[in-house]
């Protein structure tokens, strides 16, 4: 006769998750109530008592998934005793996971709680120095106009870098004797370029270049030598990323595809490319938003981008919330960004498992 185990022990679990939420809601009264107490201004401690009220709700929340613990280990045992064991091990199980809710709720609670009550420490002094909202409108509409300018140097430098990118990315793949100076030449540029930060490259493009009285070239405009800048940078990230797609397609299929009498450039051209670009999108969309905010960094060769503008109403404001606003535009195309190349990992790895 088969002997089911026993339930899994669950009351030391809810015990701490009852001393837990407990603890949590004396951290909550004892500092939000100290600080509210020191806080002058009338909206900030509307604001104040707002997120007391709030941290007190959550961690009573917390403290009722915690007391649902206790009753279902209580459970547990009683079932146990009367040998119902299945019955007694889902009791188990419903009152450690209602712990593990206590633990992660608490904890949750806790930094957003203290994060907050941080801003409003020393009577809202870093709120008024980060988040002031008069700062911020007096900024928005100047900065956002700026901010043009950072998008349309990613989208511009994004165009030249997939290209180069990929040619370099071939470049570096050339079999044969014959292309081993093809190689050589691509290596050193990618280990070059992946080696020096894009803030040296944008500063020695950026005022290297007027210097040199190159016809065309050292007329451009801020703009372009930033462009050509990130265009450089970047091209060497790519192309590395365009590489590790093309290797990870099989090796039969450049031999299926050359025994059909097509040229290597042909097979790259129709068969590997196609496959290897899909694979490398989410790569590419990673890289390219990471090429997005180091659109910031032309604010070193003068450009006017949305951080340059930033700064003059913060040094007349004495007051950086004009810069909060620049991360909040950056936050704002960044975060849908992120969250679509999630998107496209998850249906590629659907994809692969189908």
């Amino acid at each position: 006769m088969t002997t089911l185990s026993p339930a899994p022990r669950s009351m030391g679990y809810a015990v701490v998750a009852v001393a837990t939420a407990v603890l949590l809601l004396l951290i909550v009264g004892t500092l939000g109530g100290a600080i509210h107490r020191g806080i002058t201004s009338e909206q900030l401690s509307l604001f104040s008592l707002s997120v007391l009220v709030a941290g007190f709700g959550l961690s009573a929340i917390a403290l009722v998934v915690a007391c649902r613990a206790i009753r279902e280990s209580i459970n547990a045992k009683a079932l146990g005793r009367k040998n119902d064991v299945l019955s007694a091990r889902a009791c188990a199980e419903t009152s450690r996971q209602s712990s593990f809710v206590t633990y992660g709720l608490s904890l949750a609670v806790l930094i957003l709680f203290l994060l907050v009550e941080l801003l409003l420490m020393n009577d809202g002094s870093l709120q008024r120095t980060f988040l002031d909202i008069e700062p911020m409108k007096e900024s928005f509409e100047d900065v956002a106009k700026a901010f043009w300018v950072n998008i349309k140097l990613a989208l511009i430098s994004q165009v030249f870098v997939l290209i180069f990118g990929l040619l370099l990315a071939v470049a570096r793949m050339v079999p044969g004797a014959a292309g081993a100076p093809l190689r050589f030449l691509a290596v050193g540029y990618i280990d070059l370029m992946r080696a020096v930060p894009a803030i040296i490259v944008l500063y020695l493009i950026g005022f290297g270049l007027p210097l040199t009285n190159i016809p065309v070239i050292s007329g451009l405009s801020p703009e372009w030598f930033a462009i050509i800048a990130l265009s450089l940078t970047y091209s060497a990230y790519v192309a590395e990323i365009y590489r590790s797609g093309i290797a990870s397609i099989h090796p039969s299929q450049w031999s299926a595809s050359r025994s059909l009498g097509f040229s290597y450039f042909q097979t790259l051209r129709f068969f590997i490319l196609p496959q290897a670009i899909r694979l490398v999108v989410p790569p590419l969309l990673s890289a390219f938003i990471a090429l997005q905010k180091d659109t910031s960094l032309v604010n070193v060769i003068g450009t006017m981008d949305a951080f340059n503008q930033a700064k003059f109403y913060a040094s007349s404001s004495f007051n950086l919330s004009s810069v909060t606003v620049v991360a909040i535009l950056f936050i704002a195309i960044t975060i849908p960004q992120t969250r679509y190349v999630d998107w496209t990992l998850a249906k590629s790895a659907k994809r692969m498992r189908g």
